[in-house]
C-alpha cells in the first residue's frame, strides 16, 4: 500500500486517560468523560431556543400562544355562524348561539353594567327588579320570552323598553348576557314568577 494511500494514524499522543471520579457507590465509579459535541450542541441550541420563546411569546408578547390563536380561530367561526343564523332571522337557537360567543356576552355585560344593575344589581340577584339568577322568572326564561320583556319592556313593574334606547342588536346582546346568569343561583331577591320550563 502507498503512503498515499495509508489512512492509519498515530494518535496515541491526543488519547487522555478516563478520569475517575472520587466518589463510588456499591462499587461502582463514575467516570469523567467530556460529553460528544452534537449532544452539547443540541443542550446549548435548547437553551437558546427557550430563551427566545420566552421573551417572543411571553416577555414582550410578540406573538399569540397556540392557545391564544386557537381561541381567535374558534371566536371568528362563532361569529359567522352567529351571522348566518342572524340571516335567517332571531329565534331561541340564535339567541343561545349568542350567550355562547363570549365577545356578545362581553358586549351584553357591559350594557348590562350600564343600565341594568340599579334594578338587577350587578350579579343579577335583584333589588327593584327580579332575580335573575334562580330558576323562577316572571316573564318567562325562554330567550325570546327574555327578548320579549326587554325590547317592550313592563310598564306596571317598571322595567322600561330599551328597544329604541339601544336598539336590536344591543338588546339581543343583553339578553344573551342575561341567559349566561340564569341557573347561576346568585344569594339575593326573593323568587318570584313560574318555575323556568326552558
Amino acid at each position: 500500500m502507498s503512503a498515499n494511500h495509508d489512512n492509519t494514524r498515530d494518535n496515541r499522543a491526543e488519547y487522555r486517560q478516563d478520569t475517575v471520579m472520587a466518589h463510588e457507590y456499591d462499587g461502582i465509579q463514575e467516570f469523567d468523560n467530556r460529553l460528544p459535541n452534537w449532544w452539547m450542541w443540541i443542550m446549548w441550541g435548547s437553551i437558546v431556543f427557550a430563551l427566545g420563546y420566552w421573551l417572543v411569546f411571553h416577555t414582550l408578547s410578540l406573538k399569540p400562544l397556540s392557545v391564544a390563536k386557537f381561541e381567535t380561530v374558534m371566536q371568528k367561526a362563532q361569529e359567522e355562524q352567529l351571522a348566518r343564523a342572524a340571516a335567517q332571522g332571531v329565534d331561541d337557537n340564535f339567541l343561545v348561539m349568542m350567550s355562547q360567543t363570549a365577545s356578545k356576552v362581553t358586549e351584553g355585560r357591559d350594557i348590562f353594567v350600564k343600565h341594568c344593575v340599579a334594578c338587577h344589581l350587578d350579579k343579577g340577584q335583584g333589588l327593584v327588579g327580579p332575580n335573575l339568577t334562580d330558576d323562577v322568572w316572571v316573564h318567562g326564561c325562554a330567550p325570546m320570552a327574555m327578548l320579549k320583556t326587554v325590547t317592550e319592556g313592563v310598564p306596571a313593574k317598571g322595567m322600561p323598553a330599551w328597544q329604541n334606547q339601544l336598539g336590536p342588536t344591543r338588546v339581543q346582546a343583553v339578553v344573551a348576557y342575561v341567559m349566561t346568569l340564569k341557573g347561576t343561583n346568585v344569594p339575593g331577591k326573593a323568587p318570584e314568577g313560574q318555575p323556568c320550563q326552558f
